[in-house]
């Protein structure tokens, strides 16, 4: 298996005593997972705000958070790059508790849809806004009813939908996600 081992820095923004922009860090993000073991998913988390309209002040530290956490924080945003390897059949084949217990890692287990009829055992659904920018590789999104592979340079805005992604191309694929804390409309709860 290829795997992505590139870097990429995260530089933060903030203002100095006299107002003027500076900037506060320029870094590889440190706060990394491991999803579904050593040959699992990669989550590099960026950055999140905890409230809309974001809290601009002069300089922000990290927002703290104990491990990692599926979704956005309530009325907030997430920003992460998720590396996907290939898909194997550890994940084809999980069962329904196997894949309630891989979301229960990211504190995710109410968005686990797998089970019965679920066309993969990784279907989710979260109530949020998810725009999944691809930066390399491709990887195929599974809806309810149909799929599509997105390739590097595509966009899928994710619209609280239940969904999963799989890696069919053999190589790993590198995706930034932003996710916007939502609320769905009453009849799609």
């Amino acid at each position: 298996m290829e795997t992505n081992n590139t870097t990429f820095r995260r530089i933060v923004t903030g203002h100095n005593a006299e107002g003027k922009a500076i900037i506060v860090s320029d870094e590889v993000p440190t706060r990394t997972f491991m999803i579904g073991g050593p040959n699992g998913a990669k989550f590099h988390e960026v950055w999140n705000t905890k409230q809309t309209p974001a809290l601009i002040d002069s300089i922000s530290k990290d927002p703290e958070e104990n491990g990692l956490i599926l979704g956005p924080p309530k009325q907030g945003t997430r920003i992460r790059v998720i590396d996907f390897p290939p898909e194997g059949d550890e994940i084809r084949n999980l069962t329904q508790e196997q894949a309630f217990e891989h979301f229960k890692t990211m504190s995710g287990e109410h968005a686990s849809k797998a089970g019965g009829n679920a066309p993969h055992p990784l279907m989710h659904k979260t109530e949020t806004i998810d725009y999944g920018i691809v930066l390399e590789g491709e990887l195929t999104l599974i809806v309810d009813e149909g799929e599509t592979t997105a390739k590097a340079g595509d966009i899928i805005v994710q619209r609280g939908t239940n969904h999963a992604w799989s890696n069919r191309s053999g190589k790993v694929c590198r995706v930034v996600f932003i996710l916007i804390d939502g609320q769905f409309e009453e009849n799609l709860r």
